[in-house]
This record gives structure tokens, C-alpha cells and sequence, in this order.
């Protein structure tokens, strides 16, 4: 049998310096990713470390920081060391630490706050909790409403119930404003219920900034609470 022919020298330099090529661009690509992961993880740990325990976010927190996969990932994994805490689906919190209660759950408010920016919508504290809000009430109502512009939604966490309504653009005209705050909460109260002590307590609870707008927003109020958020700046009716 006659020998086989050998492949031509140039053809096997090529050959081999094609396959190094490859490993090359497939190492520094891997390189590459993951110093990119690295550095979208550090910048995602940093703008939470910013901010107080407590703070309560969503992936869309840090949209300008990476891909969706690239955020994901990295909650992931910082939920899985403890770092965050995921209180349902799409939404967490930097856990506050308490020396005698232990983990503590996040506030309503905050709560509220990560889901206003991740929807970008407007929310009202409204009913008892927006009395609470303002000291009307000592106790935290166990189901937090809050009006909003956007879809209405339920949020459970643990005995805590937060629901988001959709209401009419007259009652989101004070929206994330002190007046808005007021006339839920009086009209929570109803006529009735208002004396002395309720207008005292929401007098102590007006700064002096608000008088103005306070003022200017009587014409969203029904007549009732109009003419009392009008004595709290002791003008006449």
C-alpha cells in the first residue's frame, strides 16, 4: 500500500493558527462577560448599600445599570447570601435588623414608594391608614389603602394587606401632597367625628410650607372638609 499524503505544511500552520484564533476571542470574550457581571453586580450592591435599611425596590431600580438578565441574576444571588430579602414576587428590600424583634418587616410606605416608581404611577394614602399617617389613629390599620392612577392591586405580606385602588383623577388631583393626606383622612373620619382634638393634632401636623397649597387645593375637598382645613390656617370662610 503506497503511504497516505501528508497534509501541506502551510495548510497545517493555518489550520492551527485558526484554532488558537478561536480560543483566543472565545477566552477574551469570557473575560469580558465576566468582569462585565462583576461590575454590573458591584453597581447594583453599591446603590443598595447607599441606601437606608429598609428601602424597599424592584429589578427596575436598576434598569440603567444592566440587561433584565443581567439584574436578575445579580438579586439572585445577593438574595441567596442574605444580602436582600425578597418579600414577593418582583420585590424586595434591604431587611432592617432589629436587636430584640429580630428581622423587622418593611413599612407600607415603602412598599408603596418601590411600587410607584416601577409603575410609574401616582399613589394617595387614603382611609385609615392615611389617619394613621397624620397621628389620628395609633394603631396601623392591618389593611393599607392607598389610591392610585394606575391598575388596582393587592399586595399580602404576611398579616399585612396593601391594597392599591383606582380611583377618579378628582381624587389624585392632591396626590403625594400634605392636603391629599388631610382630606383622606378626614373624610375617613367623617363630619361627625372631628373636634377639637382632631383639628389640634392635624393643626401640629401642618408646617408652615403647606398653608399655601393647603389653600389652593380646597377646591378638591367636599364642603365639609374645605371648611375645616380652612380654620387650620385661621382664615375666615
Amino acid at each position: 500500500m503506497g503511504r497516505k499524503p501528508q497534509p501541506l505544511r502551510g495548510q497545517e500552520l493555518a489550520l492551527n493558527r485558526w484554532i488558537f484564533c478561536h480560543k483566543f476571542n472565545l477566552f477574551l470574550v469570557a473575560q469580558f462577560m465576566g468582569k462585565h457581571a462583576q461590575s454590573v453586580d458591584s453597581r447594583i450592591l453599591a446603590r443598595i448599600k447607599a441606601k437606608r435599611p429598609g428601602w424597599v425596590f424592584t429589578p427596575a431600580h436598576f434598569a440603567d445599570l444592566g440587561s433584565r438578565d443581567a439584574v436578575a441574576s445579580c438579586l439572585k444571588r445577593l438574595k441567596r447570601t442574605g444580602t436582600i430579602r425578597q418579600l414577593t414576587r418582583g420585590l424586595y428590600d434591604q431587611p432592617v435588623q432589629h436587636r430584640v424583634l429580630g428581622t423587622v418587616a418593611p413599612s407600607a410606605d415603602a412598599i408603596a414608594r418601590a411600587l410607584a416608581t416601577r409603575d410609574a404611577i401616582r399613589l394617595q394614602p387614603a382611609g385609615a391608614y392615611a389617619a394613621n399617617v397624620l397621628g389620628l389613629t395609633e394603631q396601623v390599620p392591618s389593611k393599607v389603602v392607598f389610591l392610585t392612577d394606575g391598575p388596582a392591586r393587592r399586595v399580602q405580606l404576611g398579616k399585612q394587606e396593601i391594597l392599591l385602588l383606582h380611583t377618579t383623577p378628582r381624587h389624585m388631583a392632591t396626590a403625594g401632597r400634605r392636603s391629599g393626606t388631610f382630606i383622606q383622612a378626614l373624610r375617613h373620619l367623617g363630619q361627625k367625628r372631628v373636634d377639637q382634638k382632631v383639628t389640634a393634632t392635624l393643626r401640629r401636623q401642618l408646617k408652615k410650607s403647606d398653608r399655601a397649597l393647603l389653600l389652593k387645593d380646597l377646591r378638591h375637598a367636599p364642603a365639609w372638609i374645605a371648611d375645616v382645613l380652612r380654620k387650620l390656617v385661621e382664615l375666615p370662610a
